[in-house]
């Protein structure tokens, strides 16, 4: 999973049944059969198309415009998601895997997937990700289309099912389902499937097999381009999307085999996807996804502005790129609309995941320990505190449970997130200011907002009704109506007059700024001094933190 191993070349689709601008009224190009199709709504802001002759301003005109989709809204509300890489990693001591593990190493006997579920809702995660297959092409649940997989260990009599329990875990505690199916896949290369050469042509999904439980039952099925390792993705995509439930997200890397030079496999990332949106429409599809976006980098940083219209390149088979390197330090500003430009074919909205491990390796080693509640705090603030949702690791042990130190780490860096913001002291505050309902700003609803007069101007003041001190800021905008604020300033009414408490460039759907000290007042403001649009304030939080 480091930044090598992933290889992000080009590794993101947006295709029509992804919610890309279509022409009003039109319909996409899904081909299914047995039970409906594989049409999605028409989301016609989710990317503008921009040209060569498009000057600056038409571009921030053009990039204003953006708006998210609601399975964009409802992922970016998460906040704190979960990631558990668990497999025969887990058990050979490797990172990424070979493909000719023996399947009898993997005998997680005292596997407990609610202990992961209690553990991330102590944690105050909302989702969780399970590899149901990582890089090595082994499964943890009962494929019919590898032999690289539960079912062929010994480990409760070939019948185990990961897949199935941690899902059922994880909604009897109400957390949200997410799914990583590694495209990289080193067993299947040794099989002569991966990276074989052969061509696209069309492929029913699913695909039977000899013996197959399904035969001669009414089946959704679909008719696909793809290759002979891309039918096999989407056969096991079907499986995992038809048989454990609702799934809320479908998380891919770009990750190549690590195979000679001459072999790769270009992905059918169009077919994967239309398949998921015909079978899981609301799951968001990320990070090479049309969806959600790789942050750049696994520490578990955001850029200082982070901006989630940015703009993309469009390559083969329907897939969406970085038009600028996905590592640049500036993705969405004036200067970075310009500078991508000549690469560029459509403003997206495309918001950043932030991805980290708890521990220095993404599966589980015994030699090593979890970060710091200090560290997790700064990785929250640096994240979800920069218009990102963080996506954190938490490797599950030999015994299939998550290690103590792991779970009480889990538990304080929840704490200490309630302890710095405790207690929003200007919710519900007398707030006034021009433009409309300033009140919207501090009544805690995230889906109601002040909107600013006109952009680059606004001024929103907020009375708490007696001096008090605050040391943490919390922003938001209404991504309904896109992102639009540039810069912005907080000011606090003291004895000697307006004074600047924080400065701000980009705010998004959340941005948490940290006072050097805590200032006393009973009046503040916050002053929008750059936008696209006007903005949409849908929170103005003040906190004061808790030592205890």
């Amino acid at each position: 999973m480091a930044i090598s191993r992933r290889l992000f070349v080009g590794a993101v689709t947006a295709s029509a049944c992804a919610g890309s601008a279509l022409p009003a009224g039109a319909a996409t190009s899904a081909r299914a059969t047995g039970g409906g199709t594989a049409a999605a709504p028409v989301e016609p802001y989710y990317r503008i198309p921009v040209t060569p002759e498009d000057s600056p301003d038409e571009l921030v005109r053009k990039a204003a415009s953006v708006r998210p989709t609601e399975r964009q809204i409802a992922w970016q509300r998460l906040e704190r998601t979960a990631f558990l890489h668990f497999g025969v990693n887990t058990f050979t001591g490797l990172e990424w895997g070979t493909g000719d593990e023996d399947p009898e190493v993997f005998q997680p006997t005292g596997l407990d997937t609610d202990q992961w579920a209690r553990a991330l809702k102590d944690g105050g995660f909302q989702l969780a990700i399970l590899t149901a297959k990582h890089h090595d092409g082994f499964v943890l649940y009962q494929s019919r289309y590898t032999e690289h997989s539960v079912a062929s260990s010994s480990w409760r009599n070939g019948q185990g099912d990961v897949l199935r329990s941690f899902t059922e875990s994880m909604r009897r505690h109400g957390i949200k389902v997410g799914v990583y199916i590694s495209p990289a896949d080193e067993n299947q290369f040794l099989h002569g499937v991966y990276a074989n050469g052969s061509a696209r042509a069309p492929r029913t999904i699913p695909t039977l097999v000899e013996g197959d439980d399904r035969a001669g039952k009414e089946l959704r099925t679909f008719e696909l381009e793809a290759t002979d390792y891309g039918a096999h993705m989407l056969n096991q995509i079907y499986e995992v999307l038809t048989e454990y439930g609702p799934v809320d997200e479908v998380w891919f890397d770009g990750a190549q085999g690590r195979i000679p030079p001459d072999k790769v496999e270009r992905y059918d990332w169009d077919s994967w996807y239309e398949l998921i949106r015909a079978l899981a429409p609301d799951a968001t599809v990320a990070v090479s996804g049309p969806d959600v976006r790789w942050v750049g980098n696994e520490g578990g940083v955001a850029r200082e502005n982070e901006w989630s219209v940015v703009p993309v390149a469009e390559k083969d088979y329907g897939r969406t790129d970085y038009a600028l390197h996905y590592e640049a330090p500036d993705q969405g500003s004036r200067d970075a609309l310009v500078a991508a430009q000549p690469k560029a074919d459509y403003l997206q909205w495309w918001p950043a995941e932030t991805d980290v491990s708890i521990r220095d390796g993404w599966f589980y080693h015994e030699d090593q320990q979890p970060k710091s509640t200090e560290q997790l705090f700064d990785i929250f603030l640096k994240s979800v505190g920069r218009n990102s949702v963080l996506l954190l690791n938490i490797p599950p042990d030999q015994q299939g449970k998550l290690p103590e130190a792991d779970v009480l780490r889990l538990r304080s860096f929840r704490e200490r997130v309630e302890r710095e913001l405790p207690r929003d002291l200007a919710r519900g505050a007398r707030a006034q200011g021009a433009g409309a309902h300033p009140e919207r700003a501090v009544d805690g609803d995230p889906d109601t907002a002040w909107r600013a007069p006109a952009p680059s101007k606004g001024e929103l003041t907020v009375d708490l009704g007696r001096e008090v001190e605050v040391d943490r800021i919390r922003l938001a905008e209404d991504i309904r109506q896109g992102q639009q604020v540039e810069s912005a300033v907080v000011e606090a009414r003291t004895a000697e007059g307006w004074v600047t408490a924080a400065q701000v460039g980009t705010i998004g759907a959340s941005r948490i700024l940290l006072l050097p000290a805590p200032v006393a007042a009973r009046q503040w403001r916050l002053r929008v001094l750059g936008s696209r649009r006007a903005a949409h304030i849908a929170e103005f939080g003040l906190y004061r933190s808790r030592t205890d």
